[in-house]
């Protein structure tokens, strides 16, 4: 007898494309995707079809410093001192000496032996396999993969490669309970989570190391939405919670492309004892060429922001621009510990519908729908800045209340 082998167990494509693409399709006819723009300052961009200016609203560079001039000056400084662009060889094999003086400030910044990879996707797709497969553990042993059900996108994109390694599982959203049943069920687990959540929220960080201390838990967590917001050093939210010395049982990835205001991403590793087998069979860790000159260049500028006071001073006017949000416009997210807010519409055409209406006006909002969001949990993101003038945003909000119908007031809890 011919046994069908199972499809569709972490991934359904077929499903994904069917529902999710009239709504891209939709967001796509009305202008909110493909715009070809230019940086015109001021925090301003422009349409080159036609010449639209707007401001952005969806920008992950929360600390503003993709356009600091440490930043920028570093990666020019970066092409004279190298007097290349890049290598064009395995990390593994050839690196500038430039990333070993990154890989060094960030250990030093971050208390952890780290690891850069040209993105943060790469460093997960990297890690999670040999989490799985019990490599980055003293014993060797699989463990079982207990994934949060809000965990990104690139995490669950590599969930078929854990499951040719473990047991794989998909837990309810930040439930403790489910996770502790696993840990009595299972002698080895790991969960994999986000730090911060991309729809805003964060990981119960404390309760879950309290699981690590009690059963021996592995944390893998993406800090991609935490990095350089939170912390003296700008460690992230997870990493701020932690000791001085990282648990071996735990490894953190973050983007350098995001608040960090460079590009690439960090592997926060405990023993350097893991480090070999990491580079070694760490798929495209491995075999992706390394970040090229002025990209660690500017790395090496922002990691001197890092080291200044003035990283401080953003995290606090990141923080005003907030409160000052959501003083306007209450959102699920009001208070919380990241910049990300949802605006709900609950249907995808009044999501989009919004969102062009916004940007006709003058700011660019991501219109999210599934598979980004649960279907019918459609909504505008917005992500807040340090250097969002607070003038900007209390326009926005104006305009966001303007275009917001009378009895749909309760839905959006706009400020008068």
């Amino acid at each position: 007898m011919n046994v069908q082998p199972r499809i569709h167990r972490f991934r359904n494509n077929a499903k994904a494309v069917a529902v999710g693409n009239p709504a891209w399709q939709a967001a796509a006819d009305n202008k909110l995707l493909d715009n070809s723009v230019r940086y015109v300052g001021n925090d301003r961009l422009e349409r080159q079809s036609d010449g639209h200016r707007f401001i952005n609203m969806i920008s992950c560079s929360y600390l503003g410093l993709h356009s600091h001039p440490w930043v920028l000056e570093s990666a020019r400084a970066a092409i004279d001192s190298e007097q290349t662009f890049a290598l064009s060889a395995s990390r593994l094999r050839i690196r500038f000496s430039i990333i070993d003086e990154l890989e060094t400030g960030l250990s030093a910044l971050y208390r952890a032996r780290c690891i850069s990879a040209i993105s943060t996707a790469v460093a997960s797709a990297a890690v999670l396999p040999l989490i799985a497969s019990g490599h980055l553990t003293d014993d060797g042993e699989p463990r079982v993969m207990v994934f949060d059900k809000h965990a990104h996108f690139s995490l669950n994109y590599v969930k078929p490669i854990c499951a040719d390694e473990a047991p794989v599982y998909t837990c309810p959203h930040n439930d403790l309970n489910y996770l502790e049943d696993m840990c009595k069920k299972h002698q080895r687990v790991a969960y994999v989570a986000d730090g911060a959540y991309s729809l805003g929220g964060i990981a119960p960080v404390k309760e879950l190391m309290e699981l690590q201390d009690r059963y021996g838990l592995f944390l893998f967590f993406d800090e991609a939405h935490s990095l350089s917001m939170y912390g003296e050093r700008g460690e992230g939210i997870v990493r701020s919670m932690m000791p001085e010395q990282l648990n071996p049982l735990t490894v953190i990835v973050a983007s350098l492309g995001k608040a960090f205001g460079a590009s690439g991403g960090v592997i926060m590793l405990g023993p350097e004892k893991h480090y070999d087998v990491l580079m070694r069979f760490g798929g495209p860790l491995a075999w992706s060429k390394p970040a090229n000159a002025p990209t660690i260049g500017a790395c090496l500028g922002s990691l001197r922001v890092h080291n200044s006071p003035e990283l401080a001073q953003r995290q606090q006017q990141l923080r005003d621009n907030a409160a000052l949000f959501d003083s306007l416009i209450s959102t699920p997210q009001a208070g919380t510990l990241t910049p990300i807010r949802l605006i709900r519409t609950g249907e995808d055409a009044k999501a989009i519908g919004l969102s062009r209406e916004i940007f006709d006006r003058g700011y660019y909002t991501s219109a999210v729908f599934f598979p980004v969001t649960a279907m019918g949990h459609a909504g505008l993101r917005i992500m807040l800045r340090s250097d969002n003038d607070p003038e900007d945003i209390r326009r926005f909000c104006e305009t966001v209340g303007e275009l917001v119908a009378s009895e749909s007031q309760d839905l959006f809890g706009i400020s008068a």
